[in-house]
């Protein structure tokens, strides 16, 4: 439920210009979900949300830019560069080779990132499987994981 109503949060927050709590309260609540004021706080904590002034002066919810701390990608880049032969992607899934018994490391670095796009990975011997939320997002992951074995 927490994910269904996570993804409900970000979706209402790009198409609409939310200022409150209570506002996105109920918004969600016309999308059929239930939640107290308590929970759509911590929800705004973890999904990190930020308040933006808009044009007319006000200030609204959005979601943060997709990006890497700097430290991880650091090691994402140092980890891909020593062990990623190749990356490939299918639909919603993100296929990278690696160097024999090395895919473990790659999913480790991969899952420290905690990004938003990534549903979760799969290590086996010399490859790792990225199963991420859309089609689009492989597209983009795949590029990401492209520009840092370069």
């Amino acid at each position: 439920m927490k994910s269904v109503r996570h993804e409900m949060i970000l979706q209402i927050i790009s198409k609409e210009n939310i200022e409150t709590q209570e506002e996105l309260a109920e918004r969600l609540r016309v999308h059929g979900i239930e939640a107290t004021q308590a929970t759509i706080s911590r929800d705004i904590k973890e999904l990190r949300l930020q308040k933006v002034l808009t044009e007319n002066g006000r200030y609204k919810y959005t979601a943060p830019a997709r990006h890497f701390e700097p430290d991880i990608d650091d090691r994402l880049r140092t980890i891909f560069k020593e062990c990623v032969i190749s990356v490939d992607y299918a639909k919603n899934i993100v296929v990278i080779r690696t160097l024999p018994g090395l895919a473990d490391a790659a999913c480790s670095a991969i899952d420290a990132m905690k990004h938003d796009m990534i549903v979760g990975t799969l290590a086996g011997d010399d490859t790792a499987l990225v199963v991420v939320r859309e089609d689009s997002d492989a597209v983009e992951f795949a590029k990401i994981v492209s520009e840092l074995i370069r």
